[in-house]
């Protein structure tokens, strides 16, 4: 197992020590400007109805809340608020 870990190391560094690093070539390289650009819109996109999502289901969290609130009993509402409330 030793033996092969070394061999594997030495192959690793050659590979990286044979290319410089101005010669690197990175994906956006590889990809082209335009198959690029899709991808970055279709990132956004997502970002946007993520969003758009979120935002909704807090408006319905707020509605729930609300409807909750609206529909209480009166045992509810006494042992909520109890001798707290103002005499208006």
């Amino acid at each position: 197992m030793g033996k092969k870990r070394k061999q594997q190391q030495r192959v690793d560094s050659s590979i990286t020590a044979s290319l410089p690093k101005q010669e690197a070539v990175t994906l956006a390289d590889q990809l082209g400007g335009d198959v690029l650009a899709k991808l970055k819109a279709t990132k956004q996109d997502l970002t946007v109805k993520e969003q758009a999502a979120e935002e909704e289901r807090q408006a319905k969290l707020a509605f729930e809340r609300k409807q909750r609130e609206k529909n209480k009993s009166f045992e509810e509402l006494l042992n909520e608020y109890g001798d707290k409330g103002s005499k208006f």
